[in-house]
């Protein structure tokens, strides 16, 4: 197919379902009640719920055509920087739903529940093997809280060496929850700027560590999609003052299989199953963020624990230096489920293919833009790419213009104005997942709206034009959100 896919056709517009409902229409039907009916105590009655009468072919025509409005990775390429929005294979929703895992009640008491602990033991021995640390808890439900969780084993491991600190290190690369994280944990984040190379400089670090720093929260691959060179010379610099090395492992992707984060320095990191291991995600959708530590910090780990006994496996409380419980019974089950059965289904082998499928796709889009897009840094990228909107800027068009146009064509828009370190950024992950062909469409795409930049911008200007809605008042959108009209 040589045209673009964005298109228009049958899309509807839908009202709510209450504008929809007519009294007396009905979906189903009861079964015709044995029972004599009895009178309810009226002390126990109420205004019953305002729910529409609708009938089935109602329902179905609204969820159907509210599900056409929508855009994700089943339905085309979502090259959205930092999310890692990868196919999930469809094998894992089918495992997670078997019903011995599905209807696991979260208060069965651990005899019980055997298959599920020890599912959960080996994905932890798993993700150490992966990361190169010693100890891990797959409690924390998302990516922040596994900063949050990491954070506060920092607070409570300099506390048990007698030494409380007040700060932490956050460079500009790191991802925007870090400095969040840590100040609600009590440090005050202190920012550090990467160089020109767009990486962390060891001589910057040894000038801000000191005595009352708690450590450095780095990411890597950092949020400009390139890998800190230097983080063993940082780590040393950081534990010779007493810090720790935290690693923001959103990124992993690039990186599966590849490097031993351990072996690098890094005391602590969390990880996103719902992004490097194949989990579907976005939307406020369930994650899983666990958390991996070096055995000097395996102490304050959340707990319950999973411990292995003579008989099989425990849940166990008695942890006495933990930070304590972080999400209610297991955690988010259903998604480690998923990272267990993408880990066994690719095996070590596989893992690092991912990984360096996904760096050559980003160097393949980044190499095929050059002279298109300004490159923010000109050098070999891992998962991710980032441009900038500085070739366009003379013909008055911007990254957001571009973001916009990009719809039309049938793209899901790149993560924008992020990171904040590149003015008018725009960061392309096309994942190892996206076959060479759609990549070259994306890029096709992109060089196309580069050309009507400088031929047609008005069209910049007002894409998308091929959308069900047009252009927002982004800004009335986030201040007076209205979600009824």
């Amino acid at each position: 197919m040589n045209e673009p896919m964005g298109t228009t056709g049958l899309i509807l517009n839908e009202p709510l379902l209450w504008e929809k409902g007519k009294k007396g229409r009905i979906g189903y039907s009861l079964l015709r009640s044995d029972i004599e009916k009895s009178a309810i105590d009226k002390t126990l009655l109420g205004e019953g719920p305002d729910f529409p009468d609708l009938s089935e072919i109602d329902v179905v025509r609204h969820y159907t055509r509210l599900s056409q409005w929508n855009f994700g990775v089943d339905t085309g390429m979502y090259p959205l920087g930092s999310c890692t929005m990868k196919y999930n294979p469809k094998v894992h929703e089918k495992l997670a739903g078997l019903i011995g895992f599905a209807n696991a009640h979260p208060l069965l008491p651990a005899q019980l529940v055997q298959g599920a602990l020890q599912l959960m033991s080996e994905l932890q021995d798993f993700l150490a093997e992966i990361t190169g640390l010693d100890a891990v808890s797959l409690q924390p439900a998302a990516g922040a809280q596994g900063e949050l969780a990491g954070m506060l084993m920092l607070v409570a491991y300099h506390n048990s060496q007698g030494r409380p600190r007040s700060k932490i290190l956050v460079p500009d690369t790191a991802h925007g929850t870090n400095p969040a994280s840590a100040a609600l944990c009590g440090y005050r984040p202190i920012p550090v700027s990467s160089n020109d190379q767009g990486i962390l400089s060891p001589g910057q670090i040894s000038e801000l560590m000191d005595d009352d720093t708690a450590g450095i929260m780095i990411t890597n691959p950092n949020t400009l999609g390139l890998f800190e060179e230097n983080i063993k010379a940082i780590a040393q610099i950081v534990h010779a003052k007493g810090g720790q090395v935290y690693c923001d492992g959103a990124n992993l992707n690039a990186v599966m299989g590849m490097v031993h984060m351990g072996d690098l320095g890094v005391d602590v990191m969390h990880l996103n199953l719902h992004k490097t291991f194949s989990t579907p995600h976005g939307g406020g959708g369930p994650g899983s963020g666990p958390v991996c530590v070096k055995s000097h910090l395996a102490p304050f780990l959340p707990i319950p624990r999973i411990v292995k006994t003579a008989v099989g496996y425990d849940l166990s409380d008695d942890f006495p230096d933990t930070i304590g419980k972080l999400h209610a019974f297991w955690g988010n089950f259903g998604v480690m489920l998923k990272a267990y059965c993408y880990i066994l289904s690719m095996g070590p082998e596989f893992l690092k293919k991912a990984s360096q499928l996904a760096v050559l796709n980003a160097n393949y889009v980044k190499e095929s833009l050059r002279g298109v897009f300004h490159l923010a840094y000109d050098k070999p990228c891992m998962h991710e790419c980032v441009f900038s909107d500085k070739l366009q800027k003379n013909q008055g068009i911007t990254t957001l213009d571009i973001a916009k146009r990009l719809m039309d064509y049938g793209f899901h828009p790149p993560t924008i104005y992020f990171p904040l370190v590149v003015s008018g950024a725009f960061m392309i992950e096309p994942t190892e997942t996206e076959s060479l062909e759609n990549i070259n469409e994306f890029i096709n795409a992109c060089k196309s709206i580069a050309s009507e930049a400088i031929d047609n911008p008005e069209i910049l200007k007002q894409a998308p034009v091929r959308c069900k809605l047009k252009r927002l008042d982004e800004a009335t959108a986030a201040r007076r959100p209205c979600l009824s009209d």
